[in-house]
């Protein structure tokens, strides 16, 4: 009878263990069926096959470690500055060079701190902003001011030009790179210096030269006039070349000090610039039409104004074909825009648009048109190139001075190609004046 009991004790007992191991390799079957299909087709023990799984997951594992580690080390000996926020703010990680352009004394690797702790810098704390909230690629640019703990050592550190570039990470957070301008804008400064004392000494011996070309072309016949009207030409050409130099980098080193603003009538302006160059017009059998208000009114250097539209329809002019129309329209943009400083008072925009019928820029030019010293030779060049007649090559600064007026107007310029007539078309943006419209 004891016998009995305890064979069917141990029968219930295997049949218990039996139906356990039945579920469990049903369970773990069923956890490893959404594996990739190659492991699912091994033909292996459930629980030798788990083991394997779990192997591969800690290889990957150990492989994207030293994947971390490798880019983590590229960033650390970068020639930029890289640092990395949580989206609570905090300092996770930066590299040497981020450490070294922000001062970051305080701050020692493995540590997580608020950034506004490290760093006293609104336009970075706004930029880290701007990139979470948006999602996107964010850069500013600023003059930023550092601060140390040391006293004795803020007598040794300098204002720097940084440019950063807000990059957005999953789970909120936010890496930026940190690039000083500094030494950059140092180098042009020395540069800019250079060039505008060898214009001022250009300045007085071309003017000289001019006055002996001048006498002389009152005295020679042909066909020696004909090289002494050339030489002129180009020594035109070389005093336009010092003058524009200077101008341009006055209006970049101050702007605001360049302007004598009094309040403008824009259309007025426009079709006296346009007077000024019709008769080349005429002999290049141009058509001008002007559209917009009778009286737009800006505040303006009207001078510098004048500069700005004798050089965009000059170049109308010169760069397109016989024949070919230009185009400016003028309108007010309804959406006001609000006077800096001032919350009851809201200027709105005055937008002109100058469209030619002629080839347009390339695609290749477009990004540099602005640029001093630059000239396309694609498309654009091929008018003055195909003509026989002399004609004066443009410095490459115009262009470049145009957008530094507009600038210190408180206005933005934009270079495009029109959809419609295929030509150039330059866009500007003015404030104008409320109590005129």
């Amino acid at each position: 009878m004891v016998l009995l009991s305890f064979c069917l004790g141990l029968v219930v007992g295997l049949s218990i263990w039996v139906w356990q191991q039945f579920q469990l390799n049903r369970y773990i079957s069923q956890v490893l069926r959404p594996l990739t299909a190659q492991s699912s087709k091994v033909a292996l023990p459930l629980i030798p096959r788990l083991r394997h799984e779990l192997a591969l997951v800690k290889y990957q594992g150990l492989q994207l470690q030293q994947q971390l580690q490798t880019y983590q080390d590229l960033l650390e000996f970068a020639p930029i500055g890289y640092l990395q926020l949580d989206d609570q703010n905090q300092l996770l990680w930066c590299n040497e060079q981020a450490r070294e352009i922000l001062y970051l004394q305080r701050w020692q690797p493995g540590q997580v701190r608020l950034l506004v702790e490290l760093v006293r810098s609104y336009e970075l704390d706004r930029l880290v902003e701007r990139t979470r909230e948006r999602q996107q690629l964010q850069i500013k640019e600023w003059e930023y001011h550092p601060s140390c703990d040391n006293a004795a050592a803020m007598l040794d550190v300098k204002s720097l030009v940084l440019r950063a570039t807000g990059l957005p990470l999953p789970k909120g957070q936010v890496g930026v790179f940190l690039e000083n301008r500094q030494p950059l804008l140092e180098v042009n400064q020395v540069r800019d210096r250079a060039f505008s004392d060898l214009a001022h000494e250009l300045r007085t011996p071309l003017t000289s030269i001019r006055l002996v070309v001048e006498t002389l072309q009152d005295r020679l016949d042909s066909p020696l006039k004909r090289w002494v009207d050339r030489l002129m030409l180009e020594v035109d050409r070389l005093i336009n070349l010092v003058q524009s130099w200077l101008d341009l980098t006055q209006l970049e080193t101050n702007p605001t000090m360049q302007l004598a603003r009094q309040t403008v009538d824009l259309r007025s302006l426009i079709i006296s610039v346009w007077e000024t160059l019709e008769l080349s017009a005429q002999q290049r059998e141009m058509h001008f039409m002007y559209s917009g208000p009778d009286h737009v009114w800006v505040s303006a250097d009207s001078s510098r104004m004048f500069q700005v539209f004798i050089n965009l329809l000059d170049n109308c002019i010169k760069y397109n074909p016989p024949g070919a129309k230009i185009h400016v329209d003028v309108k007010i943009d309804p959406r006001k825009e609000q006077v800096e400083g001032n919350t009851s008072n809201y200027l709105p925009s005055v937008e002109i648009n100058i469209v030619d019928s002629g080839f347009g820029f390339s695609e290749e030019d477009l990004p540099h048109v602005f640029e001093r010293f630059y000239r396309g030779d694609t498309a654009r060049t091929r008018a003055t190139a195909s003509e026989e007649s002399i004609t004066t090559i443009g410095t490459g600064l115009g262009l470049a001075i145009v957008r530094q007026i507009v600038i210190a107007h408180n206005g933005s310029i934009k270079a495009m190609n029109h959809p419609e007539t295929g030509g150039a078309w330059m866009q500007i943006v003015l404030p104008g004046i409320m109590a005129k419209f």
